[in-house]
């Protein structure tokens, strides 16, 4: 089972592992992307306001333009404590078990504008670059990723459970993988689209298959295990799953 978690704008900016070197990720046929995008992001670091326009960013967050422009050079870390924010505060990978965290590792990705797909132990420096970013000179992410990435997630051979958010899975969609959508229940009956709690509640999910000692192999045993859990899973018999959650 492979389950792909989205990126987070916010990353942990420290490191004790080696300057990155794309020769030792994961996934080599991504390799000429990569390489082209951190060329492309330390090139446009250099020019400041262009920089800005093209990452969404004010003159406050200066120093999102000095990580990239230190791509190769800054300490690195493994992708799935890189990244930082709601999902993974939920996700909590530094209080798993030895055993959890090793399946963890073999089952976490993260669907990354920079690196296409960063496998959990991936070594990788804190850097800037959304899905929507427009690079100067470059295609869209899309057109880049998209002929080489959707293939090696097409060909994984593993379940596929889709946490992504909308924009990246638009850069490599992938047919018949597991998706997860949250709503909130109110005592009518009536459900809305869970905004902010939305990444906790991905995040624990994402703990919750990352960790088990099963290996589910399609949706309805993806369903069966969350609901172990307690959760309240919906199925529309598809690959579509729904976590329903009451209204706060």
């Amino acid at each position: 089972m492979l389950v792909l978690l989205p990126p987070s704008e916010t990353k942990s900016p420290d490191g004790d592992g080696p300057p990155l070197d794309l020769t030792t990720l994961s996934t080599p046929d991504l390799t000429p992307v990569r390489a082209q995008l951190v060329e492309a992001l330390i090139r446009l670091a250099a020019d400041p306001p262009a920089a800005r326009a093209a990452l969404g960013l004010s003159p406050a967050r200066d120093v999102e333009l000095a990580r990239n422009a230190a791509l190769c050079t800054s300490p690195t870390k493994p992708a799935v404590e890189r990244y930082t924010g709601v999902l993974y505060d939920a996700l909590d990978v530094r209080t798993l078990t030895r055993a959890q965290r090793a399946r963890a590792d073999r089952r976490l990705a993260v669907g990354s504008a920079l690196f296409g797909l960063a496998r959990a132990t991936d070594a990788i420096p804190a850097y800037r670059l959304s899905a929507g970013s427009a690079l100067p000179g470059l295609p869209t992410l899309r057109a880049l990723w998209r002929p080489v990435l959707a293939p090696v997630l097409a060909a994984s051979g593993e379940l596929v459970v889709d946490l992504r958010s909308g924009a990246y899975q638009a850069l490599a969609p992938v047919p018949g993988a597991v998706t997860v959508d949250v709503l909130s229940e109110r005592p009518d009956g009536s459900r809305t689209v869970v905004s902010h709690a939305n990444k906790a509640h991905k995040g624990r999910v994402a703990r919750l298959l990352a960790t088990t000692t099963a290996e589910p192999d399609d949706v309805v045993r993806v369903r069966a295990l969350l609901r172990r859990a307690g959760l309240h899973v919906e199925h529309d018999g598809a690959t579509a799953l729904t976590l329903v959650l009451p209204a706060a």
